[in-house]
């Protein structure tokens, strides 16, 4: 149902932009966006600017409800989780010695250089 609900939201908006993107504004000429004989048009002379601006109003009432429905469906659900902040603290510290029947290794060093060796890397 959640799908169903989301799939026409998406293209309840797509089509809503495209509806608006498509209409002129209130001081445009109505022939200017249908070509010079608007009038012999098939919604007449003002009948296209009513058609898309109905089709705009239904769209934007679509979007709308089922934008309320979306959230609706969503707060519904139940969560296991209630994040992080409420999820109870694990002790995680250290223990309290290392165990002694391990044997340590030695740590190795590099070797120290003499410094009044003579080598090819030391300039003169």
């Amino acid at each position: 149902m959640e799908t169903l609900i989301l799939v026409i939201h998406v293209l309840a908006a797509l089509a809503l932009v495209g509806l608006v993107l498509l209409q002129q504004g209130k001081g445009a000429d109505v022939g200017a966006a249908f070509g010079s004989g608007a009038s012999g048009s098939l919604f007449g002379a003002s009948g296209s600017a009513n058609f898309l601006s109905r089709t705009t109003a239904i769209l934007a009432v679509v979007f709308f409800l089922t934008s309320l429905g979306l959230t609706y469906i969503s707060s519904q659900k139940k969560t296991d989780s209630k994040g992080v902040l409420t999820q109870p603290v694990q002790d995680k510290s250290l223990p309290a010695q290392i165990p002694s029947g391990a044997p340590s290794a030695p740590a190795k060093s590099a070797p120290a250089a003499d410094p009044g060796s003579k080598s090819g890397d030391v300039p003169k």
